[in-house]
């Protein structure tokens, strides 16, 4: 049973047809007062609550009945009704623990996955603090692919994803560079009920300002003086998918306003039209940055940090978990020996101790580097701990034994630039924040040169 709190007669009507049609029972009450007794007398599976029931006092009953309700009811989902300028007060809300919040006037396909969510998350709950079960177990429920490990934290993550990938709840995957947060958004892909959809990757901190709304809505021909022809935009290429926005901290202010309006509405406009166009995506985002730091720095929007983060995983760093240092540096020798067409590598018991006692500042992403430099320049297959330290020795800051650039005349503008982006990716394991410091320029025009002189990451 759905329990709707709104006292509009006519919301009560729309909303009750809707859950019906749904194939939920429903019922509705006016007031806080009337709300309470309800739950006290029947049996609740979540709660529809518009937050400015009662007009006068702008939102504060409504803040005291979800009080109320999370103090008597801890466990029973509540997800918030509120109009577009009233956001600010479902974030309040979502502070006090509701667990989600639709925007007036909804979507039908809104309100319907929003209550489907709330109960799938209600029916499995992501307890970080549940008994891990064994890699084998999760591997016998679940598909997760590339994510190897066997380390307790990574089970953690593991559980959390098998609980809640079913939903279409949205996703927040939080961890340094190099820990594998889109290896978690495919495997919450491939376990989900969106898995025969697409899964559309965006990179948002490589694209400009600019081109945010052509890339990711799409444009018509005419749009601007460039738009020769119709663009289908990330988000419609994500249609029946999901959509994995990574580096979803590094949108500018005004990029993030218009992030929130399709991930609250699943509507947008493509550039150049006014036709209003609805999509069904499922949200996965992911940041090295701390969110809440942004937010209390005013660089990220609170609002957009709430629809985001309904769910959140935290991926812990490889120095957390040296006991999968072994695990993952063999799968990427075998990877890199057929990448190469090298064969008979091996790590020796000296090369494995060498590499767990490593900090690896750039996570798995260094880890993988380091095996591929060892397999190239290593004199014999059998890798021992001395190869990896000549390794990280060619990588050293005034290092003169390898990888000197050409004399200047050799090389062009682009090329140059080129070579000391791909040094500086390797000396910094993959770290784009610490490439984009140590070249002088902000990670948005990293991402675009990256991808003009075509390197891979």
């Amino acid at each position: 049973m759905i329990l709707i709190v709104d006292d509009d007669a006519s919301v009560h009507a729309s909303l009750g047809l809707l859950l019906k049609q749904a194939g939920y029972a429903w019922s509705a009450v006016s007031n806080r007062a009337d709300a309470m007794t309800w739950l006290g007398e029947n049996e609740c599976a979540a709660v529809l609550q518009d937050m400015n029931f009662s007009r006068e006092t702008s939102g504060a009953e409504g803040l005291a009945l979800l009080r109320e309700i999370r103090a008597t009811y801890p466990a029973l989902p509540v997800i918030l009704m509120t109009a577009w300028g009233s956001i600010p007060l479902a974030v309040e809300g979502m502070k006090l623990g509701a667990g989600d919040f639709i925007t007036k006037p909804w979507t039908n396909t809104q309100v319907v996955q929003s209550v489907q969510t709330a109960l799938g998350l209600a029916q499995a709950p992501p307890d970080a603090g549940a008994v891990i079960t064994s890699r084998d177990q999760l591997d016998d429920q679940f598909d997760f692919g590339g994510l190897v490990g066997e380390d307790p934290g990574l089970l953690r993550v593991l559980q959390v994803i098998g609980r809640v990938a079913a939903t279409d709840a949205s996703i927040l995957v939080t961890g340094e560079s190099g820990t594998g947060k889109e290896l978690v958004a495919e495997a919450i892909h491939r376990n989900s009920k969106r898995r025969n959809g697409p899964f559309v990757k965006v990179n948002l901190g490589g694209i400009p300002t600019g081109l945010f709304e052509s890339e990711m809505f799409g444009h018509v021909k005419g749009a601007f003086t460039d738009a020769r022809t119709d663009r289908v935009g990330r988000f419609a290429l994500a249609h029946g998918g999901t959509i994995f926005l990574d580096e979803i901290g590094e949108l500018d202010p005004a990029s993030q306003v218009k992030m929130l309006r399709v991930l609250q509405d699943r509507t947008f406009e493509v550039l150049g039209s006014s036709q209003t166009r609805s999509v069904d995506v499922r949200v996965v985002a992911a940041t090295n940055r701390n969110l809440r730091d942004a937010v209390e720095s005013g660089a990220f929007r609170e609002d957009l940090l709430y629809r985001l983060n309904l769910i959140a995983i935290h991926l812990p760093p490889l120095r957390e978990r040296r006991g999968d240092i072994p695990l993952l540096a063999r799968q990427f020798l075998h990877s890199v020996m057929a990448a190469h067409g090298r064969e008979g590598f091996e790590l020796s018991p000296s090369a494995l101790d060498y590499l767990k006692a490593q900090e690896w500042p750039g996570n798995i992403r260094e880890l993988r580097h380091a095996i591929e430099r060892a397999v190239l320049v290593a004199p014999k297959p059998m890798l021992t701990a001395s190869d990896f330290r000549e390794v990280a020795a060619m990588e050293k800051p005034g290092s003169t034994t390898r990888d000197l650039l050409p004399p200047v005349g050799e090389m062009t503008l682009d090329q140059v630039e080129r070579a000391m982006i791909v040094k500086s990716l390797k000396h910094h394991a993959g770290n784009l924040t610490r490439v984009a410091e140590s070249l002088g320029m902000s990670r948005p025009a990293l991402y675009r040169r990256i991808e003009k002189h075509a390197i891979t990451v």
